[in-house]
């Protein structure tokens, strides 16, 4: 999944939702450095990133891309994924996509001095350019492809597969839906589990 499902799932705890929106860089054992709760974030992801991974339904969305994209289709569709939560964010919060990211970036702000470094240096472009509002949007998703595009060095093409998405919108939308439902459950159930352990 990317960031707008992370941050989600991670319930109402700003440190564990922190750890689980760093989560991506910081390698094995590292998360020990961090607090408790940081930790809990950090392996949450990991563990929403494995269950995803292994996921039939996702594998399918995957299957779609595989031809044309390789091994970047399984980013690909984390991110058209983050665009079906924002477009029907209403169905999984009463609180408005708008307020709920400027929570998120205030958060982000407020503990910026824990933050890796590599999110210090992201976090200013993020804020300013909205990512996480703009995934509502298929203009927005295809900025965030070209974005990612231009880190392969143009390699991935990936920029290109906002043509997938539109040519397979009802498909992409539908897989997304029926496994995030079970996402959900999976990640309130782990981090329970993982709270647990923190004690």
């Amino acid at each position: 999944m990317n960031y707008l499902a992370h941050i989600y799932l991670s319930g109402e705890n700003d440190l564990v939702t922190i750890g689980n929106f760093i989560a991506d860089g910081i390698k094995g054992k590292d998360y020990k450095k961090y607090p408790k709760n940081i930790q809990t974030g950090i392996l949450l992801h990991r563990n929403i990133d494995t269950y995803t991974d292994a996921h039939k339904t996702v594998r399918l969305s995957t299957k779609r891309l595989h031809k044309k994209y390789g091994h970047y289709s399984g980013i690909i569709v984390d991110i058209l994924y983050d665009h079906f939560l924002a477009k029907n964010w209403n169905q999984y919060s009463t609180i408005s996509l708008e307020k709920y990211v400027n929570a998120f970036y205030d958060s982000l702000e407020e503990h910026y001095s824990i933050l890796p470094l590599r999110v210090q240096k992201m976090m200013p472009y993020m804020i300013a350019d909205n990512w996480l509002l703009s995934y509502a949007s298929i203009g927005g998703i295809s900025r965030v492809l070209d974005g990612m595009n231009r880190r392969t060095k143009n390699r991935s093409g990936m920029n290109e597969a906002i043509v997938e998405l539109e040519a397979f919108y009802k498909e992409f939308e539908n897989e997304f839906t029926v496994f995030f439902n079970e996402l959900i459950t999976f990640s309130k159930l782990k981090l329970k589990e993982l709270n647990k352990e923190a004690v």
